[in-house]
């Protein structure tokens, strides 16, 4: 009798079971896709993923009280139609660490079969391919700040900001005479990026045709510095050695020769603008 009712309620608690790992199953979902997609709405996570808007919200609430995920007000500019801001979702810092480290071991596995059975140049065009997105969205918000290389590193930074990579520019000399650092302090690929430099290249070569300058890439978060950080030349000044450096290069250079994300201002040289290496100086 007593094992009977025993097992009678257990019943419910693994009827139970299942309805929570379907809900688990699905706000890992949502988690994922916001953090490929975000900044991004609750009504375009829900097109995305075949939801209602209501359940949607319902796992968002949970992953905001999780600490995973974060609201931002769209800016007024880029928001649809009229009435209150749209409320767009990002991945927080503590939400990037709990999801990546499969996600990185899967991206970085798939990267290495591409390479595999298509060669180094499918990785190029595959890392290219993904900044096009980007670059489409980055492009009226950058060409409205006009010509000068400086403001568009400004609209820019707040480009990526929204996107949730925490960007900021820092100006050279007065009034960024010599040029600009756009500096990034979070980057949802760094550590796939340590084994393929590819993807920090075609960043930077988006950049440089948002900004209609060369730019220099200085430091960056995969091969372990603080921030990422690009060098934009003022208006009429092209910066010397500009470019990736060759992945081999990169990966043989010791500390001390890596290039400081602080701004530098050489006083000799062909081009006062750019920061130089440790073994330039």
């Amino acid at each position: 009798m007593g094992a009977a009712a025993g097992r009678a309620a257990e019943a419910p608690t693994r009827a139970d079971e299942a309805p929570a790992r379907d809900d688990a199953r699905t706000r890992d979902r949502v988690a994922h896709e916001v953090l490929e997609r975000g900044p991004i709405s609750a009504v375009d996570l829900a097109a995305r993923l075949e939801l209602t808007p209501a359940a949607v919200r319902r796992h968002l609430d949970v992953l905001q009280e999780q600490g995973l995920v974060a609201v931002r007000d769209a800016q007024p500019g880029r928001q649809r139609g009229r009435g209150r801001p749209a409320r767009l979702f990002v991945i927080t810092d503590a939400g990037h660490a709990a999801m990546t480290s499969g996600y990185d071991d899967l991206a970085a596995r798939a990267l290495r079969y591409l390479g595999e059975v298509a060669g180094p140049e499918a990785v190029r065009r595959f890392a290219q391919d993904r900044l096009a997105d980007f670059e489409a969205r980055y492009r009226p918000a950058v060409d409205a700040a006009g010509p000068d290389p400086v403001s568009r590193a400004q609209a820019l930074a707040g480009a990526l900001s929204d996107d949730g990579f925490a960007a900021s520019t820092r100006a050279l000399g007065p009034d960024g005479a010599a040029g600009t650092q756009l500096c990034q302090g979070h980057c949802p690929v760094q550590h796939v990026a340590r084994e393929f430099p590819e993807l920090c290249e075609a960043e930077t070569d988006t950049f440089s045709r948002l900004l209609g300058v060369h730019v220099q890439r200085l430091a960056t978060l995969a091969h372990g510095e603080h921030v990422c950080t690009t060098h934009v030349p003022a208006a009429g000044r092209v910066p010397v050695a500009v470019g990736p450096r060759p992945a081999a290069r990169r990966r043989a250079e010791s500390p001390d020769q890596v290039i400081s994300a602080d701004p530098v201002h050489p006083t000799t040289g062909p081009s006062p603008g750019v920061p130089t290496t440790g073994s330039e100086r």
